[in-house]
């Protein structure tokens, strides 16, 4: 037999709301079965929102993880789909390092700031040796 859970099951096994289910759902990322008026999800539609929030996590847009799901379902030997999740990952990758790049930059320029802000308040007597923080800190 077929494990189902409601919406509020699975948003707790998951650790998201039900409305960010529900969503998922508007958007055609899962499509949960009806019983009755109640929804209710199987193991696929689970393991399709365990992707889904991965794929949020890791910096990925609804269309891109809607593609990925989209290749799953018509590439069962999921060749194309790995591929596609190669090259989208090693984009994500070369993004964050950028990002983090420029972060470092920002803060290497902002810490300058505050030396530079430091010292001309040092100077005019508004600022006491002991406020002063160490770069390291």
């Amino acid at each position: 037999m077929t494990e189902l859970f409601s919406v509020n099951q699975l948003a707790e096994a998951l650790g998201v709301t039900p409305r960010a289910i529900r969503f998922y759902e508007v958007k055609g990322l899962i499509h949960p079965r009806r019983a009755g008026t109640t929804r209710v999800f199987d193991r696929r539609d689970r393991a399709r929102l365990l992707l889904v929030l991965r794929g949020k996590r890791l910096g990925f847009s609804l269309a891109e993880i809607r593609e990925f799901l989209d290749l799953y379902d018509t590439d069962r030997t999921q060749v194309s789909q790995a591929q596609m999740l190669l090259g989208r990952v090693r984009s994500r990758i070369e993004e964050l390092e950028q990002q983090k790049r420029d972060l470092d930059q920002t803060l290497k320029e902002l810490l300058e700031v505050e030396h530079e802000t430091q010292a001309a308040l040092r100077n005019r007597g508004a600022l006491p040796e002991t406020t002063t923080k160490n770069a390291a800190d």
